[in-house]
């Protein structure tokens, strides 16, 4: 599968899970900060995970992502939700050690931070142009229910899976 489809899917599934949350309107933007917290059951499993894997440098967002910033980037502040981020990431499935999905290119791929799914735009604007975060996300702040496919209808994250984020903010406009 080449990277646009694998790009393509996850991220025309994100904008379908996303789009009850945010409407953007012409004389600006209109994206509604969705107030949704993880579950406590989420929790309990991820600090299982966590204490499993000896991840002891995270902290908990309220909205129940657990992150790490492992450089905070330059700039006075981070990207609002109406904001187009240029950014590379590598997201994996809880404890596969394989990305399911990735891009790494000068330069990044932009989208609207709005758009994408709840726990990224939770967390990524405690980071600045330059800076990398590490995110834990709980199903409920991820994709949900909904089983996420390649283009040949193969699985490539199931249901309710707790997925982690390698994101490097390029830039923002």
């Amino acid at each position: 599968m080449t990277h646009l489809n694998k790009q393509a899917i996850l991220f025309g599934a994100l904008l379908l899970l996303c789009s009850c949350f945010s409407a953007c309107v012409k004389d600006g933007c209109n994206i509604p900060d969705p107030s949704i917290t993880s579950a406590s059951s989420e929790d309990d499993y991820m600090r299982s995970y966590f204490q499993s894997n000896n991840l002891t440098d995270l902290t908990k967002h309220s909205s129940g992502v657990y992150y790490k910033v492992n450089t905070p980037g330059s700039g006075t502040q981070g990207p609002g939700l109406c904001n187009t981020i240029f950014f590379n990431y590598y997201a994996y499935k809880f404890g596969s050690g394989v990305a399911f999905d990735s891009y790494d290119q000068p330069g990044g791929t932009g989208f609207l931070l709005g758009n994408l799914i709840i726990g990224v735009k939770k967390v990524l604007p405690l980071v600045k142009p330059g800076g990398s975060i590490t995110m834990y996300i709980p199903p409920s702040l991820a994709y949900g229910n909904e089983t996420i496919k390649d283009q040949n209808g193969n699985v490539i994250l199931p249901a309710n899976s707790y997925i982690k984020f390698d994101i490097s903010l390029v830039s923002f406009q």
